[in-house]
């Protein structure tokens, strides 16, 4: 009979914590509200200048990669299909509607080492700045194969500038 008062406390535990898990993520939402759903993107897009596959990471605030968000289906990680056309980059991460993230909003991109609960080798992330809505994000991918295409591509779109410091502390 004591295993069983056990068992259900264990279970009870578990359900507690399953239960803040959840709280905290949804707080994590709200806290957020002010930043803008990232776009759908339109089913017509420009030629395709390079696709690949591999996996989405994270988005972070610029400047604190650290601070995940978690707004229009960008809170989790998944398989993913990169591509790049003149509009831009599109995302199209496993369970959610394919997103957009527009060439004007391209602020830079390079290649990163760590984000939030992600570290590989030297380079092994792909980092696109760019602002969504009126908030600066870095998007993390993982790209299957050689990610120098992606990067030169991406590049390709952004206006010339002087180019700053990613989240990460790395020159892109």
């Amino acid at each position: 009979m004591t295993y069983w008062w056990i068992g259900l406390g264990i279970l009870v535990l578990l359900a507690a914590l399953i239960w803040q898990m959840a709280r905290s993520w949804r707080a994590r939402g709200r806290r957020q509200s002010d930043i803008a759903l990232p776009e759908i993107a339109p089913s017509a897009l420009g030629s395709t200048r390079v696709e690949t596959d591999g996996f989405y990471v994270a988005t972070s605030r610029a400047g604190d990669p650290l601070d995940r968000i978690v707004v229009g289906g960008l809170g989790f990680r998944g398989r993913a299909v990169v591509s790049v056309h003149p509009e831009g980059v599109r995302l199209e991460i496993a369970g959610e509607p394919a997103k957009l993230i527009r060439a004007s909003s391209i602020r830079d991109v390079g290649r990163a080492t760590w984000t939030i609960d992600r570290v590989v080798e030297e380079g092994g992330l792909v980092l696109i700045a760019w602002t969504l809505g009126e908030t600066d994000v870095d998007t993390y991918l993982r790209i299957l194969d050689d990610p120098t295409a992606v990067v030169d591509r991406v590049r390709e779109l952004i206006p010339t500038a002087p180019r700053a410091e990613t989240s990460t502390g790395e020159k892109p």
